[in-house]
């Protein structure tokens, strides 16, 4: 039966006992509540949903030798692409690292600036990098469109920083443009070395020729002098750059470079300040030419970044024990 909501006249009224007039305000207040409930909750939940070149050198490069093939071998084909990562900030949930990767530090050390091209006077300052001395820094490459290196670079260091907390790791950047220009490469080095990182990498892209494309590892060449001893590191770095040769194939589907490094992806060399006064294992990263249009449409794709800094961590932790 429909429900009658409409009062009763005054002569039916008087005519009702008082029980049955109490219980029928009862019910309407009964029925009122339940028609208003879903409004209020409806309300509710409307109210919670609003609340240069790559490296730090000038061209040409001095590569000291050939280096030998990777370990893993290079595959062709790219993996799907994860989703997005955000680019600052480190994961929102972590475990503590247990296993190998317990305590462990690595530094990621984005290549160049934005500001640098707007203090090219201080960047030009030569420092010592124990073979010579050479520019505190350089303005690194651009896209024939405009996309800086140091965009670059600052964006895929922030992913892979993202990636590798998620897996307990401690990681430290060197710079987050959040200076006018630098830091210069021997204060990059010193980051990595007073942070006693078990693992340092450099990220760049070259900014070689049209028709140059793919990636390659930079390798520290065994140096020794003044300040530069690097020793202890050649062996471990290579192990490094091997696993992330590979890793980064894998992930992004990119060919090693195909104009250095005789088709291994690896290149040695002794003039590069931030390995020559690197202590801890350390490499750097040239993830494409972004002078070339194919490889620039990689460069500048936020998917391609994502696999680019999920290779790299996967290198890294790889290297580590992970």
């Amino acid at each position: 039966m429909p429900y009658d909501d409409s009062p009763p006249s005054p002569e039916s009224a008087s005519s009702v006992s008082p029980e049955r007039r109490w219980f029928a305000r009862r019910s309407g207040l009964a029925v009122g509540a339940a028609v208003l409930a879903p409004t209020a909750l409806a309300g509710w939940v409307l109210v919670q949903v609003a609340t240069g070149a790559g490296a730090d050198d000038a061209r040409p490069p001095r590569i000291v030798m050939p280096a030998a093939s990777p370990t893993d071998g290079a595959a062709a084909t790219p993996s799907s692409a994860p989703a997005e990562s955000p680019a600052e900030g480190p994961a929102k949930s972590q475990s503590p690292a247990k296993g190998p990767l317990a305590g462990k530090t690595v530094v990621i050390d984005p290549g160049h600036n934005t500001g640098n091209f707007k203090h090219t006077s201080e960047i030009d300052k030569k420092v010592d990098i124990g073979t010579n001395r050479k520019e505190c820094d350089t303005t690194g490459t651009t896209t024939n469109s405009g996309y800086m290196e140091a965009e670059f670079t600052l964006d895929v260091s922030r992913r892979l920083r993202t990636v590798l907390e998620a897996k307990g790791l401690k990681v430290v950047l060197t710079h987050q443009a959040d200076r006018p220009f630098g830091p210069c490469i021997d204060e990059r080095a010193r980051i990595g070395n007073e942070a006693t990182a078990d693992a340092v990498v450099s990220v760049h892209a070259d900014g070689v020729s049209e028709g140059n494309r793919g990636y390659h590892i930079i390798l520290p060449a065994k140096v020794k002098s003044g300040a530069a001893d690097t020793a202890k590191i050649v062996g471990p770095s290579r192990d490094l750059g091997e696993r992330i040769a590979s890793n980064f194939a894998r992930t992004t589907g990119s060919a090693p470079a195909n104009y250095l490094g005789s088709g291994t992806g690896l290149v040695v060399r002794d003039d590069l300040g931030g390995l020559n006064l690197s202590t801890q294992p350390k490499v750097f990263i040239e993830c494409g030419n972004m002078r070339d249009a194919k490889d620039a449409a990689l460069l500048t794709s936020p998917e391609w970044r994502q696999k680019a800094a999920q290779g790299i961590a996967d290198g890294i932790v790889g290297f580590l024990g992970g």
